[in-house]
């Protein structure tokens, strides 16, 4: 037995990773096309490019509409985060550390935004907004988005806190610390990463949403994605390629932050059980 797992050990692993590999390739892959694709010296989207030309870069710095729609996405995600932050952590707080009647009932309803299909969720919003004569708000469009971002962040600040080590609250207490010292000096900075995890998956999903702005945006209060949606429909030049890398470039910037964020919250986290478990002991 022991000579069939060490032959077939190193066939397994090697096939586990060629499956990671592949798996790797088929969703990396469209989006690294449009790299090349927004260098094109062409006048349409085209793979491969006929040449390279920074042509169409420049175009994004010179029509002001784009701009525009990319400071109003910015400043509506910007909210969004704040709210949904606030929002999320204080109801995973509730979830996690709290027991009533209930509570699956409230955990479904709060994770509703991401099981029901975003056509229905925009519509019952549109509906809704109408009856408010709030249609083309800008701040119509946060409150909207941040319905479909309090997910991500108490799916993220829940699981930091189920994982959280409660003896090191206790410790900290039993050596004197307060209760909001201990949530300001212990808790918060071992579930940090959690919420700015949350505070990103958050943003990026208001960045780039789509759906409800097509139903409650304004004339006047085009986002970014809702001009890129535009712009498809009218032509089709590299400059969607560019402003997609562009918009990519952000997201993989922000989730390689919230990886080095984890990683040394985690060291944290292990230093100071060490040293508070190991003192009150």
């Amino acid at each position: 037995m022991k000579r069939s797992i060490r032959v077939s050990g190193p066939i397994t692993q090697t096939l586990l990773g060629c499956m990671a590999f592949a798996v790797t390739l088929f969703l990396i892959v469209p989006v690294l096309i449009i790299v090349p694709t927004s260098f094109s010296a062409g006048s349409f989207l085209a793979f491969p490019p006929p040449g390279f030309s920074l042509q169409w870069y420049e175009r994004l710095l010179e029509r002001d509409v784009w701009a525009e729609s990319a400071w109003l996405s910015i400043w509506i995600a910007l909210l969004v985060t704040l709210a949904s932050t606030v929002l999320g952590t204080l109801g995973a707080f509730g979830l996690v550390r709290g027991s009533f009647w209930g509570q699956r009932v409230v955990l479904a309803f709060i994770l509703s935004p991401l099981i029901i299909p975003g056509v229905i969720v925009a519509i019952a919003i549109y509906f809704f907004y109408a009856q408010m004569r709030l249609v083309g708000s800008p701040i119509a469009i946060a409150i909207a988005h941040t319905t479909i971002a309090v997910p991500f962040v108490v799916i993220n600040v829940s699981a930091s806190l189920q994982g959280f080590d409660r003896r090191l609250e206790m410790a900290a207490q039993n050596l004197g610390a307060s209760h909001w010292d201990t949530f300001r000096l212990i808790t918060l900075p071992i579930i940090r990463p959690g919420i700015f995890a949350g505070a990103l998956f958050a943003f990026i999903s208001s960045f780039d949403e789509l759906i409800i702005a097509l139903f409650i945006a304004g004339p006047r209060q085009v986002t970014l994605p809702l001009r890129m949606w535009e712009s498809m429909k009218s032509s089709l030049d590299p400059t969607l390629a560019a402003i997609s890398v562009i918009a990519v470039s952000i997201s993989v910037a922000l989730f390689f932050t919230s990886t080095w964020l984890q990683a040394r919250a985690k060291r944290r986290t292990e230093a100071l059980t060490e040293t508070l478990v190991g003192g009150d002991a």
